[in-house]
């Protein structure tokens, strides 16, 4: 089984912007260690991340021929992008994906309080830092 964890903009700046809700930990070493999870579960994994909207849909897309299933952080992405809801239920048929964030959305700003990708995922997880990728992947894990 092959997965996917896709991040969207401004995750590439994790251990450096706001490290009080983010950590200390680049996403270069959350990647590393995720990889070693999946690896750990029998999944091949790869990672993307862009800060361009069009890139995440591409990549949303090919994911249906490429990946078993998608873990997504569509950083602010989540709460507007209906370009990038509609590419995940054009492929959800095919692909599934499980939408996570490090932070509680829930308990921020009231605009990051609604996901627009959320109905187009199998569950969103929330709130756990980097163990929100782990608990994404574990559940790709039970559906697939």
């Amino acid at each position: 089984m092959k997965i996917l964890v896709l991040n969207g903009p401004n995750l590439n700046m994790t251990g450096i912007r706001k490290k009080g809700v983010y950590g200390s930990e680049t996403l270069e070493d959350i990647n590393s260690e995720l990889k070693e999870y999946a690896n750990q579960k029998g999944l091949e994994c790869d990672f993307f991340q862009s800060n361009h909207e069009g890139a995440i849909i591409d990549k949303i897309h090919a994911s249906m021929n490429e990946y078993d299933g998608v873990v997504i952080n569509a950083g602010a992405y989540t709460h507007y992008s209906y370009a990038i809801r509609d590419a995940i239920e054009s492929v959800a048929d095919y692909t599934p994906f499980v939408e996570v964030h490090m932070s509680d959305i829930h308990k921020r700003e009231d605009f990051r309080r609604v996901s627009v990708i959320t109905d187009v995922c199998k569950k969103q997880i929330c709130g756990f830092g980097k163990d929100s990728y782990k608990m994404g992947i574990d559940l790709l894990c039970e559906i697939l």
